[in-house]
């Protein structure tokens, strides 16, 4: 039985096991009540940098990363196209690995 996640990174369900699914539900169950406190705050993230990078507008999306990462207290930094060196041409591997030597814990990447 699978009792804390151990991958990496997650770029889809498909790749995920019956028991990662279901880690997956009971640990948003969980934070489920968080949202409920006076105090929107857990731990889990403290000392952690989280890159929010979205090629396309997504307010939706944008707000739930964001609202997500601060209640679980990681620094967030976020990033649009419009505004990152894809404008000047620079390619998406290029801009990533940008991102990847500035050591963010988390890359959240909207393309």
């Amino acid at each position: 039985m699978t009792t804390h996640w151990v991958r990496k990174d997650l770029l889809g369900l498909r790749e995920l096991s019956a028991e990662e699914i279901n880690l997956v539900l009971e640990t948003a169950d969980a934070f489920k009540q968080v949202g409920t406190r006076d105090v929107k705050k857990v731990p889990a993230l403290q000392g952690k940098t989280l890159i929010n990078f979205f090629i396309e507008p997504s307010t939706r999306t944008r707000t739930s990363f964001e609202l997500a990462a601060k209640r679980l207290s990681a620094d967030i930094v976020n990033i649009s196209a419009s505004a990152s060196s894809l404008t000047k041409g620079e390619t998406l591997k290029d801009t990533a690995r940008v991102l990847e030597a500035n050591h963010a814990d988390i890359i959240v990447l909207r393309h």
